[in-house]
């Protein structure tokens, strides 16, 4: 049996990003020190994949413009004036949760 933190290790390492779909949409899911966020895939500025940039404390970097959202409220830097939508994210015993509309989305590793 594995232990929590070698299932949250195998699905997604400390500041990391990965693109999940779920019902069709694409999300950036995210971890770094505080847990797990989860937000928009596409950056409202000029569409870049914002689960191909990084992660620098609590926010993403696109990797087109450099542009920078807060993984907590999804809001942009001081002066971009844009923001990503966010998404609920639940972490339980048996693994990690998104809320998209009405529904909870498991993750899984591999």
């Amino acid at each position: 049996m594995i232990t929590a933190e070698e299932h949250q290790a195998a699905l997604l390492p400390v500041n990391g990003l990965m693109q999940v779909i779920i019902n069709g949409k694409k999300i950036c899911l995210a971890r770094n020190q505080m847990g797990y966020f989860a937000i928009q895939d596409n950056c409202p500025h000029a569409g870049g994949v914002l689960s191909r940039g990084w992660c620098e404390g609590n926010r993403v970097v696109c990797p087109v413009h450099r542009y920078a959202y807060d993984l907590r409220t999804g809001r942009g830097v001081a002066d971009q004036g844009d923001a990503v939508k966010t998404y609920p994210v639940e972490e339980r015993e048996d693994g990690i949760y998104l809320g998209i509309k009405d529904a909870w989305a498991w993750l899984k590793p591999g």
